[in-house]
């Protein structure tokens, strides 16, 4: 009876919604502090009203994790966004965080960040500027990796560089090379919106085919035949997430302009 006693005790708070999604990734949203004990894949880790600690040797693999006040990590951390009032990377911890919404980062000296960038636009950018770099670089390093391959190849829409003048181009009644560039970074942040969704769906979701469609046509370039059918296309799937109704304004947006 004794040992009963000593056995951990895990409390549940009032609020508190945890479930599973398609993919396996366990989603945790409390309204108070969130400590991980436990290594684990993520969907989203969200505390509503204090903060988030993934403790020392554990490692953590999110798409999104939110506070409303600090994400401390003592562990390991692998995520696509995180947003918090303060980031904090205590010692010998590991951060892998591509987007992240801080007001402030404290790194202890023996921690170590990668990634980091403050927005969506910004990692396309970045990606953009260096494209040319990353298709340099030997064919190996990519040899696992589908999403970084399709960057190398060029597939991520990268910076112009043709030689044109502006004015020059205009005259010809082309795309300026600035708008061409404004274009490229506006198509490669709806696909890679388009390819998370699609990954979110799941393979024998109804609203997977259509995404499919509105991605091949985004990568084609085919503006004519896009103008007319992404509404359509989005409208298919069933509940749309707020990031794809966000693409959605971002293509309603430059085909109006285009």
């Amino acid at each position: 009876m004794e040992e009963v006693k000593n056995f951990p005790t895990m409390i549940i708070p009032k609020g508190t919604d945890i479930s599973v999604n398609e993919n396996g990734q366990l989603s945790i949203r409390t309204p108070g502090n969130l400590v991980i004990q436990n290594s684990g894949v993520y969907s989203v880790i969200e505390s509503g009203s204090g903060s988030v600690r993934i403790d020392p040797d554990v490692k953590v693999e999110a798409v999104s994790v939110q506070a409303a006040d600090s994400c401390f990590v003592a562990g390991q951390l692998t995520a696509w966004r995180v947003r918090a009032q303060t980031i904090t990377l205590e010692r010998g911890a590991q951060a892998n965080i591509m987007l992240q919404e801080a007001e402030s980062l404290d790194l202890d000296r023996n921690a170590r960040l990668v990634g980091n960038f403050a927005s969506e636009k910004e990692l396309y950018l970045m990606l953009g500027r260096f494209s040319r770099e990353l298709r340099d670089l030997p064919t190996g390093v990519f040899a696992k990796d589908d999403a970084a391959a399709r960057i190398a190849s060029g597939q991520v829409a990268a910076k112009d560089d043709g030689d044109a003048v502006e004015s020059s181009a205009e005259d010809r009644g082309e795309p300026s090379p600035t708008r061409r560039q404004e274009e490229s970074e506006v198509i490669s942040l709806v696909r890679v919106i388009l390819e998370r969704e699609i990954a979110r769906v799941g393979p024998t979701d109804a609203g997977r085919e259509p995404l499919e469609k509105l991605l091949g046509l985004i990568r084609t370039k085919n503006h004519d035949q896009l103008r007319e059918s992404y509404r359509y296309l989005i409208s298919q799937v069933e509940s749309p997430t707020k990031e794809l109704e966000r693409a959605q304004k971002i293509l309603a947006k430059m085909l109006e302009t285009g």
